[in-house]
């Protein structure tokens, strides 16, 4: 991290170790704006005291290494943010004014993503600040995790039949729910269909009705029509010496036969006028037939009336001609088909949403005795990590719950609420001493207690949680001799499986890290960027004096900081 203008510092730049660093330093010198700077850097609220006087405006800037395919960077990377060879660039700037900016990547973001990235990168532990296992999801996920398969198969096989549930039981609601509008429905349907049978239309009936009514209203204009064209044609028998078309071609074809063996080309015409003939003589006698058979009665134009209008009642309402009103029916019998079934389709629902409540219930009390029987495993051990942390008679539990409702599954005899991880609820809960009943970790410790659980915890779950870096803060408040050593020794351990940096006052800790920083100001008490630095040989075993005996120089001090080094490189 580099870190400017923010309390006493005025610009430094923290290296931390990928493994155990110790952030030390006298009182005062600014070991806890390290810890507030990486709070900034996780979405932390922004105060315009952090900056320093006479600056317009503090920043800090963190190079954050990630495994590609973290929540984290698809979470980044969606806010538009770029990776720098594997690794997140984050910065933070507060204004004297108050007002925060953030960025990741090189992209501007809200100071809220911070925050969803710090969930899945640092766990932060300190009198002020806790994170991580306070959450009551995440010491559920962490019992879940530690517990192992026992856990995770029976999960697993929830977590299927809680989607299906949710799945089938929408769908039941919307059923139900609109079950009086999909009635409505059904009757409308039910009625149109009805109407449509009692007339039982034909496919194309109305077009030809329209033309069958249009010929029976001009049916006396059609039949005169026709008989003149007739008389035209074929003669008039009622004048012998009139002229028609058939005599007329006739004699033309007469005239031309005595000279058509001459020429082929009137030949030719000759045959034409021959089938102009046959033509006329053959639309004569249909031009006979239709005047013959033309029915002009006025009873057969009444009953084709009204069968029209029966028709136009259809397709004033289920289509704009008959055969649309044939498709509507077609269509609204497979949907009547459809919501008559609703009474089975609800049955078939009911049955599948109780069979799977039930199977619920097994698997949630199948999960409820896995994680029982996994917290008094877990707890045992971190009761037994804090014997060796200065609180030998503290304990700590868990309680796994369950809260009664009507609606939910039943578990243990009991109907109780239920969510996509079972229907427990896991607290982790601390009596710090003897008598003292058993309560929630945040209330029932001081803020140094606090921590030292937090270690104990995340000890004794080292390699199953997957935030890679704990930041504890006062974790050795109010402890020193032996439980110091024993905090230092496990803050190692845990050092193993992931990044760890603690601020500390006592030498026996920081005699465990694998890299020490010494945070110390100048003589206008600010911190530059000198005054942030690496301890190595010398100026460690130096460091370690003055925390132990105030003195550096003091050759007792040095035999037991040298002696303290020896013991901590020996356990490692």
């Amino acid at each position: 991290m580099r870190i400017r203008s923010l309390g006493v510092i005025d610009d430094a730049v923290v290296e931390l170790s990928p493994g155990f660093t110790a952030v030390t330093g006298e009182t005062g010198a600014g070991k806890t704006m390290v810890v507030t700077s990486l709070g900034l850097l996780l979405g932390g609220r922004a105060d315009a005291a952090l900056v320093r006087i006479g600056a317009d405006k503090a920043v800090v800037e963190g190079r954050i290494a990630v495994p590609p395919d973290a929540a984290a960077v698809v979470r980044a990377e969606e806010a538009g943010a770029e990776l720098d060879d594997g690794a997140l660039l984050i910065s933070r700037t507060v204004s004297a004014e108050g007002r925060s900016r953030a960025h990741v990547g090189g992209r501007s973001v809200p100071v809220g993503l911070l925050a969803e990235l710090a969930d899945d990168l640092v766990a932060v532990h300190g009198q002020t600040d806790q994170q991580g296992l306070l959450k009551l999801s995440r010491q559920r996920e962490a019992l879940d995790r530690y517990a192992g398969d026992a856990v995770a198969v029976p999960l697993a096989k929830y977590r299927e039949a809680y989607k299906r549930l949710r799945a089938v039981s929408a769908e039941l609601e919307e059923i139900v729910t609109r079950a009086r509008e999909r009635a409505q429905e059904a009757d409308m349907l039910r009625f149109g269909l009805d109407e449509i049978a009692a007339v039982e239309p034909r496919a194309g009936e109305d077009v030809e009705l329209a033309e069958e009514a249009e010929r029976l209203g001009h049916a006396e204009a059609l039949a005169s029509a026709a008989s003149a064209a007739h008389r035209a044609l074929a003669g008039d028998p009622e004048d012998p010496e009139g002229i028609d078309a058939n005599t007329l071609v006739a004699g033309a074809q007469r005239a031309l036969e005595a000279v058509r063996s001459h020429d082929p080309a009137l030949s030719a015409l000759a045959d034409r006028i021959g089938e102009i003939g046959i033509l006329l003589g053959d639309v004569a006698g249909e031009l006979a037939g239709y005047a013959d058979d033309l029915d002009a009665d006025p009873l057969r134009l009444a009953a084709v009336e009204e069968r029209r209008a029966a028709l136009n009642g259809l397709t004033r309402k289920y289509g704009e001609n008959i055969d649309a009103v044939l498709a509507w029916a077609e269509q609204s019998a497979a949907r009547l088909t459809e919501l008559d079934g609703d009474d089975e389709r609800i049955g078939e629902l009911t049955a599948e949403r109780d069979a799977l409540r039930t199977e619920l219930g097994g698997l949630a009390q199948a999960l409820t005795d896995a994680r029982t029987e996994a917290a008094e495993r877990f707890a045992a051990a971190v009761t037994a990590e804090l014997a060796s942390l200065a609180m030998p008679h503290a304990r700590v539990s868990f309680d796994i719950r369950q809260t009664e409702d009507p609606e939910g599954v039943e578990v243990g005899g009991r109907t109780v609420a239920y969510g996509p991880s079972g229907a427990d609820e896991v607290e982790l809960l601390l009596a710090p001493h003897p008598g003292a009943p058993p309560r929630p970790i945040a209330k029932g410790a001081s803020g140094g207690e606090l921590s030292r659980v937090m270690l104990a915890v995340e000890v004794v779950f080292a390699g199953t949680d997957p935030v890679p870096t704990y930041l504890f803060d006062e974790v050795d408040a109010g402890v020193g001799g032996k439980a110091a050593v024993e905090i230092g020794r496990r803050l190692a351990k845990l050092a193993k499986s992931a990044q760890v940096v603690v601020v500390t006052h006592l030498p026996q800790v920081a005699a465990f890290a694998d890299r020490q920083l010494l945070v110390e100001k100048t003589n206008d008490g600010s911190v530059t960027r000198s005054g942030v630095k690496v301890l190595e040989g010398e100026d460690r075993i130096r460091e370690l004096s003055r925390m132990l005996a105030g003195q550096e120089d003091s050759e007792t001090a040095r035999a037991h900081a040298e002696e303290l080094l020896a013991t901590a490189r020996a356990d490692v």
